[in-house]
């Protein structure tokens, strides 16, 4: 399959959701206006379907949206949107009737900063096929291998594939799966308490407190957050070295057991600080600890929400 192929069978799966009533919107993405882009794009007529494409520059996770609108919606998904979904379903934001799930296989997404720490001419435009990605500037071209320059959250992607959970697929790749997802947090956490805090303080000394990280998370749904709260008043506004901490540790505590690790929020970070190093220490422990992988299965609920007897509770002595 080529990519022009996988263009038309995203189009055409998108036109007859809308066209036999499964959606009244269908979320995907189009071509951005600039090398490495890519904008979310909404579809409402067989006509605007014409827009989508497969794109290695999607920088946003489409779920984010999903509870923002209340109606039937077909989402073009890769697997982390998919698994994102399902924790939206699992947490009654969205009903499952609702949703319909055009599955899309996915080697990864390519970290723009990769590409130009690699290639240091001007580059003036940005095409792709399905496995390389083809730079041209003036008077010269180049290619590059995607998994060379994949985003950070991609290297260690455990579902590249949303087959298990989308209602129909139109295609992909299938890239195999990383051997073990946790292996570069074995000498993070293998550091004593003190070391983990000042490495994770140090992670976070220059975050501007824009929040674009929470805006971008598709779990991040509160209709207050709590930075925001007032009566009573959790964190200070200011760029406080305690505040801006203790932001970043309790979204995390708040993702633990539901973080899909999309990298939606270090792919808006402004900074390119490393935000998923908080969520993935959490992740770990879930998975060892709880044998719970988020969104995987759409009838399963997260550990911190499911109450069970047998529950010997060591988390908590």
């Amino acid at each position: 399959m080529t990519l022009a192929d996988l263009n038309q069978n995203i189009q055409a799966a998108a036109r007859k959701a809308l066209s036999d009533g499964r959606a009244e919107v269908v979320f995907g993405f189009r071509q951005g206006t600039a090398p490495f882009t890519a904008a979310p794009h909404f579809a409402r007529t067989p006509e605007d379907c014409g827009q989508f494409v497969w794109t290695s520059f999607a920088r946003v996770n489409l779920a984010s949206y999903l509870t923002k609108f209340p109606g039937k919606v077909a989402l073009i998904a890769r697997g982390c949107e998919a698994r994102s979904a399902v924790g939206q379903v699992g947490e009654s934001q969205i009903p499952k009737e609702n949703l319909y799930v055009i599955g899309v296989g996915c080697p990864g997404q390519v970290d723009p900063e990769a590409v130009l720490a690699r290639e240091k001419r001007l580059i003036r435009e940005v095409t792709e096929d399905l496995t390389t990605i083809n730079l041209a500037g003036e008077g010269w071209t180049a290619s590059l291998p995607k998994a060379e320059v994949l985003r950070r959250n991609c290297k260690t992607c455990v579902c590249r594939s949303p087959k298990d959970l989308a209602n129909e697929m139109v295609g992909g790749d299938e890239s195999p799966l990383p051997a073990d997802d946790f292996a570069d947090l074995k000498a993070l956490a293998a550091k004593p308490p003190q070391e983990k805090v000042a490495y994770f303080k140090t992670l976070v000394k220059d975050c501007l407190r824009c929040y674009a990280c929470r805006q971008a998370c598709p779990l991040c749904y509160c209709p207050v957050c709590f930075v925001d709260e007032s009566m009573p008043q959790w964190l200070g506004k200011s760029n406080d070295e305690m505040d801006t901490f203790s932001f970043h540790l309790l979204r995390a505590f708040h993702c633990a057991g539901r973080c899909t690790s999309c990298g939606a929020c270090e792919a808006s970070c402004p900074l390119d600080l490393k935000l998923r190093e908080f969520n993935r220490l959490l992740e770990e422990e879930v998975q060892r600890d709880w044998q719970f992988v988020p969104g995987l299965n759409w009838d399963q609920k997260p550990p911190l929400t499911t109450y069970r007897p047998d529950d010997e509770a060591d988390f908590i002595r």
